[in-house]
């Protein structure tokens, strides 16, 4: 994400053009009299910072993908087994 250098008498004057830029994902450091003083970004509606983590690409098991009643079918199957109590050692 690419940061602008704007000055606060700028953004005073055009904060509608800002806005409208900073909600297309550009982000802004605002400065006064030739010092940073805040940055001004788009905010991350889902808190994730843009960071997704992989699980499973069902592309590994089959190109063409998997049909989700299999991976519901899967997931039943391991939530039954972990509802399952272990018999006591004899």
């Amino acid at each position: 994400m690419k940061t602008n250098i704007i000055g606060l008498k700028e953004l005073r004057e055009n904060m509608e053009t800002y806005i409208s830029q900073v909600k297309k994902g550009k982000s802004f450091t605002v400065v006064r009299r030739s010092s940073p003083v805040f940055r001004v970004t788009p905010i991350d509606v889902w808190g994730d910072e843009g960071v997704w983590e992989k699980i499973v690409d069902f592309r590994d098991i089959d190109p063409r993908g998997v049909p989700a009643a299999n991976v519901l079918k899967a997931l039943r199957k391991l939530h039954e087994s972990d509802r399952e109590v272990p018999r006591r050692a004899r």
